[in-house]
Order: C-alpha cells, then structure tokens, then sequence
C-alpha cells in the first residue's frame, strides 16, 4: 500500500498508548480514510483532494488537520500550494500493535473523559466536523472548544480575519467562538484585539 511513499532509513519509535489512539480516532471517519488511500499514491494538493473526494475545501482542510494531528500526514510548500504527503511510520506501527495480542495488552482502556468527549461531538457536530448547536453546560461547551482549537497551529501568530475565517469551518457564529476560546484559555490575544496564538504546550 505504501510503496510510493518513502521511507526514513532509521524506524520511528513505537507510538506510545495515547499516540496510538490518536491515530485510531484519525482514521475513526470515512473521508479521512478516503484521504490516506488518495495520499498513498502520491502527494496531493488541498484542491486536488477535496475534486477527488468531492468535498468543499473546508472540510478536506479540516480532515487533513485531524490528520495531521496525529502525525499520519504532513505539508510542504510548493509554489502556491501546500502539498500533503503520507508518513507512514505511525500507520505502520499502529497495525503492527493491533495485529499483536500481547501490546494491544497494554494499551489503555478509554476512559470516561474520552467517551463523554466523543459522545458530545456526535451530538453537537455533523459528519464533516462542523458544530450544529452550542450547549449550554460548561463542560460541553469546553468539548467543542478543545475540538476547534486543533484547526489552528502552535507557534503561528493569526490575525482576527484568520482566526474568523478559520471559525467558519465550524459555525458561522464567529464571535461565540472566538470569545470562547479566549475566555477559557485555549487561545491567546494581544492587549487590543492584536494578533491571536495558541498557548504553549504544557
């Protein structure tokens, strides 16, 4: 399946157990699927993938972001385009840990944080990720917000208009949202409404 893909001459390290799951919740959707089939061949443009799966940019944006997330695809500049390429490794070893019975021993059970997490994204979010109601619990509204922080990178400063921009693959009510994420920490803002960025990891 991946023999156009190249390989690094040294092996990647195992994933560990939350990596692993990760990379299971990644491939949890029939067009991010669909995607690492596409990328399997060859590397591919945003545009060239969302013709190909017939999706809107957006959402191949944001299944390549989940992707991305879990390390099984990566981007590099070409011209004017992003093109996304597969890594392999991490895909690798996932099936190499589900094919034997003595690590999947080890990998954690999932636990009720995950489970209530997943449960409010298949409430309040449609099939292309995209938030359809807000709920009124805190602790929800926090599921929702976690889910939209990862369409935005570490270490990249983002203007207001990017930041809107990059809401509206979720919902079109931008400011909820964005005041969100600023009010409980998932993003940070220079005195003024200056440029925005994600906190640093902990």
């Amino acid at each position: 399946m991946f023999r156009n893909v190249s390989r690094s001459p040294n092996p990647s390290p195992p994933l560990e157990d939350s990596a692993l799951l990760e990379v299971l919740k990644a491939l949890a959707d029939p067009g991010r699927l669909r995607i690492i089939g596409l990328l399997a061949h060859g590397p591919s443009s945003v545009e060239g993938l969302a013709a190909e799966l017939e999706l809107s940019l957006s959402t191949t944006s944001h299944h390549l972001s989940r992707l991305s997330g879990a390390g099984l695809v990566e981007a590099r500049a070409r011209g004017h385009y992003s093109m996304y390429s597969l890594v392999p490794g991490p895909l690798e070893d996932a099936a190499r840990r589900l094919l034997d019975p003595g690590s999947l021993a080890h990998v954690r059970r999932e636990s009720d944080q995950d489970l209530f997490e997943r449960k409010v994204l298949e409430r309040f979010t449609d099939a292309a990720g995209r938030i359809t109601a807000f709920p009124r619990p805190r602790r929800k509204f926090l599921v929702l917000l976690r889910h939209v922080q990862k369409a935005f990178e570490p270490g990249r400063r983002y203007s207001e208009r990017e930041v809107n921009d990059t809401l509206l693959r979720f919902n079109d009510d931008t400011a909820t949202l964005r005041r969100g994420l600023i009010e409980h920490g998932l993003m940070l803002r220079a005195g003024g409404g200056g440029d925005y960025w994600l906190p640093p990891q902990p």
